[in-house]
């Protein structure tokens, strides 16, 4: 081959795999999901949206007030949405020291800790079962809050 030849498929190597580095890139990131939370009981996002290739979310969940954990604490609990009213109820019950989630409850697809302001967590979760057009919801479980700390939760074919 010409060396001409050999230096234009060697431009085409090189672009095709930074092509596939930065798709790979993009790929990653919509599986990545930032929410933050504050003072007035308000997630900064209403709707929330991951691809179905994602296999695995991860969540990191910002309180940006300054209100502690123990007066305006705030968490992320992903359900079904037929489940959010009554793994609420049965979080209040479970008390803070669960987090305002009953242990080992199966309605609940994944939750963050409890946290106060200025503090972060995250969770990483499968989505294994979860299913574009099922409708899921993802809510506050601090006593009060769900009924106005919530959104939707999908998955996008």
């Amino acid at each position: 081959m010409s060396s001409k030849i050999i230096n234009t498929l060697s431009q085409w190597i090189k672009l095709s795999l930074s092509l596939l580095l930065i798709s790979g890139h993009a790929y990653a990131n919509e599986c990545n999901i930032s929410l933050t939370a504050n003072d007035a009981m308000q997630f900064s996002e209403k709707t929330l949206t991951v691809p179905a290739s994602c296999e695995q979310v991860t969540l990191a969940l910002t309180h940006d007030g300054t209100l502690p954990k123990t007066a305006m604490g705030h968490n992320w609990v992903l359900t079904q949405a037929a489940d959010m009213q009554a793994v609420a109820n049965d979080g209040m019950a479970a008390g803070a020291s669960n987090h305002y989630v009953k242990p080992d409850d199966k309605r609940v697809i994944a939750h963050t800790e409890v946290i106060g302001g200025g503090e972060s967590t995250s969770i990483s979760f499968s989505t294994e079962g979860l299913t574009a057009g099922n409708s899921y919801k993802f809510f506050c479980s601090f006593p009060g809050h769900w009924a106005i700390m919530q959104g939707d939760f999908s998955i996008q074919e």
